[in-house]
């Protein structure tokens, strides 16, 4: 009996390592944002005087709170270097997005 021997060739674990960097740069450079990605739905419904509430982002992304809120600090915060404000309005949260000085 022969042993069992794999299909097709494999990749070396450093070339495993290196594709998955390189993947990773090229979404930092940009190549990752897509014209009309939820990121950009965000963004054009803070755009307003009046902002956005969370609820209204959750609809239109169709995500849940916490990764609407993390796509805001993160995504947009903290990637892009958008200024974003939130204030309390009755009951609901509402975000704007600061004009460009």
């Amino acid at each position: 009996m022969s042993p069992k021997t794999k299909s097709g060739p494999s990749k070396s674990a450093s070339a495993k390592k290196s594709a998955k960097g390189a993947s990773r740069q090229a979404m930092q450079r940009g190549a990752g944002n897509v014209a009309g990605s939820k990121l950009d739905v965000i963004v054009a419904a803070m755009r307003p005087a009046k902002g956005a509430s969370i609820t209204t982002l959750m609809s239109l992304t169709g995500w849940q709170q916490h990764s609407v809120r993390g796509a805001i600090a993160g995504a947009l915060k903290k990637g892009r270097g958008l200024s974003i404000t939130s204030t309390k309005v009755g009951d609901e949260r509402v975000y704007k997005l600061d004009a460009k000085k």
